[in-house]
């Protein structure tokens, strides 16, 4: 048995990679499924399309490469986390459709507790903030908008899980419900001091603790998948969520240690070992991996729109007709325009945490055009990437010197929004040769636990360097142009 069957399920779509006993990417299939807007800043998908796409993804790259069940050691699973499924115990069948992560609509709610002076209870036992981001709120929005929902959950018929669960749910024919500590960390209902769900946070929320599944370490064994779906069982023996799973894919064991993924959003993890950091600059405290039941924490910044602003680039202005034409189109802009875009397409995430803001254009004149708001999206993620660098180094790193950024995700091919990036940030920025971090970093825990990986000094020691982007911008031009950043986004609030 030499590969690895890495299953990445996305915001946007799902995959399955292949990857062979040296940990190098044999096949890929992936699969987009719809996005459902009900109202206004909700987002939800068919949780029957997660699991569809899924399945249909792993065959198809089995097939396209020639592997059997036989040939395959282990199954490693990264997910969108924070996304919520509430499904009948009995039938598997989902009682609403997957509230996404970037759902918006409990913000009153988050509203109402954070003026009960809940949020300070929240942080404490989860590392979170009270914001609708997180899944304990959507639950409960399940438990109290679906007819009977709750009087079924109280009577223990309900299960609820973030995507890794309902996807090792239908692997193993509704026979395992599981989760990792680094999604378990994400639904604002564990414990992260203490690795355990949390009465507390439940009781807050009125969420029934039978709903909740059972927490393993990320390589751990997570069941056996069908042998109907592919032919003989194969087990499951990895399990991060999608900025967790790239944390570890980039080798970042070491405290200290910075990554960035730039996907539909962008997300930046700082590792501080086994030092549980309480930011103060209204970052979260959350799980970066746990093994042998060790938990290694982090500091992370979440920002909600990095690559979707690109998407809007070319689906909602039409000026691209592909992702990959935003970077000639920005080089093109007039070096005299200074137009500054705040992406807050479903709010602003960290450090501003504010979910009613919305998205704004500053700087424009009768010579702004195309070019120019395309230079604006791809710099708009290198000043939100500036706002997180710079909380995190009050919070944890203070008088340090900045650390190297090592990215990854789609955005990260750019190297416009790289150059930019290390420009605004005063950083080096370090994209290795393999891009697919997230996905690797699933691979490596299932394929270590399998016996066929490294360990973790061992996996560290393959990461490659692709190309190092150093900071060119000198200090007066970068210190004026984070300054007019920060007024777009004082005065997008103030809208």
């Amino acid at each position: 048995m030499t590969y690895i069957l890495a299953i990445d399920q996305g915001t946007t779509s799902s995959r399955a990679i292949l990857f062979d006993k040296d940990l190098r990417i044999a096949a890929v299939s992936q699969e987009e499924f719809a996005q459902h807007y009900p109202d206004s800043g909700w987002v939800e998908h068919d949780c029957m399309d997660l699991w569809t796409s899924t399945a249909a993804t792993c065959r198809g790259v089995m097939e396209k490469h020639g592997v059997k069940a036989r040939d395959i050691a282990a199954i490693g699973i990264t997910n969108q986390r924070e996304t919520t499924v509430v499904w009948d115990r009995k039938t598997g069948r989902p009682i609403h459709n997957a509230i996404v992560w970037q759902d918006r609509r409990t913000s009153e709610f988050c509203k109402k507790l954070k003026a009960q002076g809940h949020e300070e209870t929240v942080t404490r036992k989860t590392g979170l903030l009270l914001d609708p981001y997180f899944s304990a709120t959507k639950v409960a929005w399940v438990l109290d908008n679906v007819d009977g929902a709750r009087a079924r959950a109280e009577a223990g018929e309900l299960a609820f899980g973030t995507v890794d669960s309902w996807l090792v749910w239908n692997l193993t024919a509704g026979h395992v419900h599981v989760t990792d500590a680094t999604n378990a960390a994400r639904t604002m209902l564990y414990d992260i001091r203490h690795g355990r769900w949390s009465s507390t946070m439940c009781e807050m929320l009125g969420i029934p603790m039978s709903m909740l599944p059972e927490v393993r370490d990320c390589a751990a064994d997570f069941g056996m998948a069908r042998a109907d779906l592919f032919g003989a069982e194969i087990p499951i023996l990895g399990i991060a969520g999608d900025q967790q799973a790239a944390t570890i894919g980039q080798a970042c064991f070491r405290p200290g240690m910075l990554k960035s993924t730039y996907g539909t959003g962008c997300f930046a993890l700082l590792n501080t070992g086994d030092e549980l950091v309480t930011s103060k600059n209204r970052l979260l405290s959350t799980i970066a991996y746990q093994l042998d039941g060790k938990r290694t924490y982090a500091l992370e910044g979440s920002i909600f729109i990095a690559g979707a602003v690109v998407q809007w680039l070319r689906d909602g202005l039409q000026i691209i007709r592909s992702a990959g034409e935003s970077q000639a189109l920005a080089e093109r802009a007039d070096p005299a325009q200074t137009l500054v875009m705040v992406p807050a397409f479903t709010g602003l995430g960290a450090p501003y945490w504010n979910a009613e803001c919305r998205g704004a254009v500053f700087g424009l004149t009768r010579a702004s055009g195309p070019a120019e708001m395309a230079r604006a999206a791809l710099e708009s993620v290198g000043y939100q990437t500036r706002d997180l660098l710079d909380a995190m180094h009050a919070d944890w790193a203070s008088g340090a010197e900045a650390p190297t950024l090592r990215v990854d995700g789609g955005m990260s091919a750019s190297d416009f929004a790289m150059q930019f990036l290390a420009d605004i940030t005063g950083a080096a920025v370090d994209r290795p040769k393999v891009l697919e971090t997230t996905a690797m970093g699933a691979a490596w825990l299932a394929g270590q636990r399998a016996g066929i990986y490294p360990d973790m000094d061992g996996f560290a020691q393959t990461w490659e360097l692709e190309r190092q982007f150093d900071p060119a911008m000198d200090t007066s031009t970068r210190d004026d142009k984070y300054a007019a950043w920060k007024r777009a986004v004082q005065a997008a609030q103030a809208f």
